[in-house]
């Protein structure tokens, strides 16, 4: 049994060693908190659209919205500097089965490009039956480039790689291991966590599904079976991910080419990346992507929503190990009567950071936060939807690591259709947690909240 007093003595250590030893985020206070501007600017494929056209466009799309979405987009415009891009199609993924059928779809009906963007590409069934496909869609003559982090893959034989490379396929390792392999610019710890798809620079597909048998398993999500009828069948993982058709495909297709040429790759074989794109729907997003020590929008654009929430906050997160910045604003949403619930690992792959999320349970617990643990399968998912009509999804886990180590991209969907699709996802997964409450938690073993601390201190180390 470990003393208490030990507990409390590593607590004040660590927060210690975090003060003086941490790279800080952006604070809050300097959010914008007024619009400066009537309506936000929407960009479009012909340029930005006049400002009175866009103000009809809003009002049209956002009039059963039950926030004040117009001021939102011009908050998160102003704390970001990213317009709205109007007139795309999103379509909800759940799961990796489903995620890998919609993927590979447009993969074999690809005529031009295939751009590949992950963090994880193992050598399993999925990740060669990706590979095949991609060597297939190369050998007709479609220009393919793969991007791959080198520590997601570090499990990953090169052979794989180089079977890859040998039938065509321009391959860039992101980051090297090895610092001789980047002279002069190594950067072990700036992970590319990001997963985008681009094909024929019509469609894209992002979220938090690495290609992989291990992601691409599913969970029960959705699901005629319930759990306790399962029996002993293996566990899946629950995660999300969206297609994307239309003029926001364009900004996606930008951010991998960027990432490319940062990483001083080469010259990308000669496609056509940047297609006249049409609408293709009526959703209108913003699409976020960020880079270390950067920008840091993802995290300013869930500040602000979680400020400007006036109803409800239901996120869904794999990784969750929050600044105080963060539990202040949920904490300040559950006071003033904003439904507050959190859906989170039950079990998790990353120990550390399933301790590290759980030393905020009391202070959100005892503020009103509603946190519920998904049971039934690997929580991977990195979701939020706010009053029904602001979501977000993407690669970002709410960590320290996605906002200050890590290239992401997480694309926001104002739009309250998407935000009951997303709403009816979340409760769904509700069907399939156990809530944690504040007098349960208070009784949990000294053990654990040693962890806790523990998993805290490794969090603002890495």
């Amino acid at each position: 049994m470990i003393p208490e007093r030990w507990v409390r003595w590593l607590a004040t250590l660590m927060l210690g060693l975090v003060v003086i030893s941490c790279k800080t985020l952006p604070d809050a206070s300097a959010l914008p908190e007024q619009a400066r501007k009537a309506s936000p600017t929407i960009a479009t494929p012909d340029g930005n659209m006049p400002p009175q056209q866009a103000a009809q466009l809003l009002q049209q799309r956002w009039a059963n919205a039950g926030t004040d979405l117009k001021m939102l987009a011009v908050l998160e415009e102003q704390a970001t500097g990213v317009p709205l891009i109007a007139g795309n199609r999103v379509t909800l993924l759940f799961d990796g089965p489903a995620t890998m059928r919609e993927m590979m779809a447009a993969v074999r009906a690809a005529t031009n490009s295939i751009n590949l963007e992950t963090y994880i590409f193992d050598q399993d069934p999925i990740g060669l039956q990706f590979a095949d496909l991609l060597i297939d869609k190369r050998r007709q003559g479609v220009v393919v480039n793969v991007m791959y982090d080198a520590v997601g893959t570090l499990g990953t034989p090169q052979a794989f790689f180089d079977r890859m490379k040998a039938a065509g396929i321009t391959m860039l390792a992101f980051n090297p291991v090895n610092p001789t392999q980047r002279p002069g610019k190594w950067e072990l710890n700036n992970r590319d966590h990001r997963k985008v798809l681009v094909v024929d620079g019509k469609v894209a597909f992002t979220g938090g599904i690495n290609i992989s048998s291990t992601y691409a398993n599913s969970s029960f999500f959705r699901s005629r079976q319930k759990p306790s009828q399962a029996g002993h069948q293996k566990v899946g993982w629950r995660d999300t991910h969206i297609k994307i058709e239309g003029p926001a495909v364009a900004t996606l297709q930008w951010a991998f080419i960027n990432n490319w040429v940062r990483q001083a790759g080469g010259e990308l074989p000669r496609a056509n990346y940047f297609p006249l794109l049409q609408a293709a729907g009526d959703k209108i997003v913003r699409v976020l992507a960020t880079e270390p020590d950067h920008d840091s929008s993802i995290y300013k654009s869930l500040l602000l929503a979680l400020g400007e929430a006036k109803k409800s906050i239901h996120i869904t997160q794999a990784y969750f190990v929050p600044d105080q910045q963060v539990i202040d604003a949920l904490c300040a949403a559950a006071r003033r009567g904003v439904d507050v619930k959190l859906v989170l690992p039950g079990v998790s792959d990353h120990s550390l950071v399933f301790h590290a999320g759980q030393a905020f349970y009391d202070e959100l617990l005892e503020s009103g936060v509603k946190i519920y643990q998904l049971q039934v399968a690997v929580l991977h998912a990195k979701t939020a939807v706010i009053d029904s009509a602001w979501s977000t999804i993407g690669s970002a886990n709410i960590d320290r690591r996605s906002f200050i180590h890590n290239y992401e991209l997480n694309v926001v969907v104002m739009d309250p259709a998407f935000g009951r699709d997303m709403e009816s996802a979340f409760n769904e997964d509700l069907r399939d947690s156990k809530e944690v409450t504040l007098a349960q938690w208070r009784k949990r073993p000294l053990k654990d909240r040693f962890m806790e601390m523990i998993g805290r201190m490794a969090e603002y180390w890495i």
